[in-house]
């Protein structure tokens, strides 16, 4: 098996099975029926909280996923036709945990997992299958569909999403989010709607290309301690919530988005690191501009503005130096002082630096 398949198939951390018990009474009962391997009890509920089988409003969402401490879950649930085996569950979830960042991969997983349960009743055919994605990084079956792991590349998982679609709700405010992610500032967005909410998230790491780093999307928390001491723990993230109780929660951001009201607010805090200038809507232009090209894809207005940004650092080298250990470049900020900049330009490019860990200790 070649060393890269080999690689990939390393990144599945464990299946589990959530099932909603008909027969209780009409609430039903939702149990954690079965995983592999086992797992910890603060993840078991963290899963159970994710479910939406556990959410009050009855909601069925088809597939969800998000991070909890680097470890990045998704869940497919159904509804269970009267047609399957299953005569005691009325719905049940598929849980799948792993390393990487890949809704297609996994949603497309769990769906032949569901088929698979559906027709059975018993997660041992979904065990086997399992198993042989985690070994080969293929599974194949004639009626529940085949699977095969390197089809779904992590670049194509970064690029699904629709710059396009953020900068036409948002226009020149769109250089907002792309400042506070350049500076690693913490975003939390918020939607009634998980969906809506997982869409917008998973696309903003894209404005940062440059940096391909996707563990900063944390797509679906839950305003529970646990959760968001995990979330406080990261230096910046993008955070999506469906209680807007989190408006109130002035600690958890610095850049605040209303995605059902389309409006952005900085947090005062932030405002002197996130302070406008000529620069900004230089760049504001720029996504504008190429995101209102009928003629460009998504995937070259992505390209568009990390070339932008490539040009920024371009603008920073001057002012930076090696440092005394030679170990890395740091910023002369005498230099920088010195060149006159327009306020804001330079206090971005001070920013900008500190975010890169590029200040002198």
């Amino acid at each position: 098996m070649a060393a890269a398949e080999a690689a990939d198939t390393q990144l599945m951390l464990g299946v589990g099975l959530i099932g909603e018990d008909a027969e209780k009474d009409t609430n039903g009962e939702v149990l954690w029926v079965w995983c592999y391997p086992s797992t910890t009890a603060t993840l078991r509920n963290l899963l159970l909280r994710k479910c939406c089988l556990t959410d009050e409003n009855k909601l069925l969402h088809p597939f969800v996923f998000g991070q909890y401490r680097r470890t990045w879950f998704y869940i497919t649930t159904v509804e269970v036709p009267d047609s399957s085996v299953l005569k005691k569950v009325t719905h049940f979830s598929i849980v799948l945990t792993a390393k990487d960042f890949n809704p297609e991969k996994y949603a497309a997983f769990t769906r032949i997992l569901c088929r698979m349960y559906l027709k059975h009743g018993s997660p041992v055919k979904m065990m086997e299958s399992y198993i042989a994605v985690l070994t080969k990084g293929i599974c194949q079956s004639e009626e529940n569909g085949s699977f095969l792991s390197k089809d779904f590349d992590a670049r194509k998982a970064y690029l699904a999403g629709s710059i396009k679609d953020i900068v036409s709700q948002f226009g020149m405010e769109t250089v907002i989010l792309h400042t506070a992610l350049m500076l690693k500032k913490r975003i939390v967005v918020y939607h009634p709607k998980i969906e809506a909410v997982q869409e917008f998230t998973r696309t903003l790491p894209a404005l940062v290309w440059h940096r391909q780093d996707w563990t900063i999307l944390h797509s679906y928390v839950h305003l529970d301690a646990d959760e968001l001491e995990a979330l406080q723990m990261c230096p910046g993230y993008v955070a999506g919530f469906v209680d807007l109780e989190v408006s109130n929660r002035a600690d958890l951001y610095d850049v605040f988005v209303n995605l059902a009201d389309s409006e952005i607010t900085i947090a005062p805090p932030a405002k002197e690191a996130m302070t406008m200038g000529k620069l900004h809507k230089e760049i504001g232009q720029l996504i504008v501009q190429s995101a209102e090209d009928p003629e460009k894809s998504d995937s070259q207005v992505i390209q568009d503005i990390s070339l932008k940004t490539k040009e920024i650092f371009t603008n920073l080298a001057p002012f930076s130096e090696v440092s005394g250990d030679g170990e890395k470049r740091v910023l002369n900020y005498e230099a920088l002082k010195q060149r006159r900049l327009p306020p804001a330009t330079e206090n971005f490019l001070y920013h900008l630096a500190a975010a890169e860990q590029m200040l002198k200790i």
